[in-house]
């Protein structure tokens, strides 16, 4: 029998081999097809279990765990992802996390760069020529480099732009009274936040910066509960809702298209409001309209 996790060497894993443990921690046997019942040492899947589901043997699986062994071929982390039950999202993050471990010529550095906070003029030209459809880039660490002036006059009664040097899409969301109060789906909003920040952390995982940022925001209780380092939902468009205190009920759907240097031009499209002042009905026959 393979000895117990805790004989493994944590400071040796690589983001795959905690998200091999973390998954198996959380999978029942009753998940996988297994008998349940009885006492178990430690929760989740035992090694050998996943081994046998996956078709290798648990001495190597727990070489993969242990970051011992940093090379699995595409036929083993297929069975792997098979064997984990992970949805099509996951499988791929963690494809990518096997085939990027302990091969810094397949993964480029990941440390911060300061010029990932650097907008380029034609990107700040298309956040304009958005207008008057709410827009704006997003950086790695959800902070909002530039945005066009219809996404400031909407953000702005809601704090978002408080303080428009550090302007952070997931601080405001935690930390914010506001945001509570006017996000009509705070919990679905958070967890996307929460999420978005997940995929940053295994894609980035030596960018101090964005560390700095889920170390703060894991002060906040509601963050902390949704921070699951290896745990990935499927990413689609969203919608956004508001009970906006100047403009009423609106309600947007979420389009991020990728950009240069890792970073994202978020468009809030409108798609349905109630309005109360007359100059946002206006507004909407000029987007419905075209």
């Amino acid at each position: 029998m393979v000895g117990a996790d805790s004989s493994d060497h944590p400071g040796a894993r690589s983001a795959f081999a905690q998200l091999l443990i973390a998954r198996r921690a959380e999978l029942r046997p009753e998940d996988v097809g297994l008998p349940g019942g009885g006492r178990r040492r430690t929760p989740g899947l035992r090694r050998e279990e996943v081994a046998v589901l996956a078709g290798v043997s648990a001495d190597y699986l727990a070489r993969l765990e242990q970051g011992r062994d940093t090379n699995p071929s595409m036929a083993v982390i297929d069975a792997l992802g098979t064997a984990l039950r992970f949805n099509d999202t996951e499988r791929a993050h963690f494809g990518w996390l096997a085939l990027t471990t302990g091969s810094e010529s397949r993964c480029p550095s990941t440390a911060f760069d300061p010029e990932l906070d650097q907008v380029p003029a034609t990107l700040r030209g298309v956040l304009d020529a958005l207008s008057p459809t709410p827009a704006f880039a997003l950086g790695p660490r959800a902070n909002v480099l530039a945005w066009n002036s219809a996404w400031a006059d909407l953000v702005s009664p809601l704090g978002l732009l408080d303080n428009a040097d550090t302007v952070n899409l997931a601080v405001w969301a935690f930390r914010h009274p506001l945001a509570r109060t006017t996000v009509t789906d705070w919990p679905q909003f958070a967890d996307h936040l929460a999420d978005q920040l997940v995929r940053t952390r295994l894609r980035r995982p030596d960018d101090e910066r964005i560390a700095g940022v889920v170390t703060t925001l894991c002060e906040e209780p509601e963050f902390a509960r949704r921070w699951q380092p290896h745990r990935l939902t499927e990413d689609i468009p969203t919608l956004l809702g508001f009970e906006h205190p100047a403009r009423g009920t609106l309600t947007y759907t979420v389009q991020t298209l990728s950009a240069d240097r890792d970073q994202q031009v978020v468009v809030w499209l409108p798609r349905e409001s109630v309005a109360r002042t007359p100059e946002l009905r206006l507004v909407q026959q000029r987007v419905v309209g075209g």
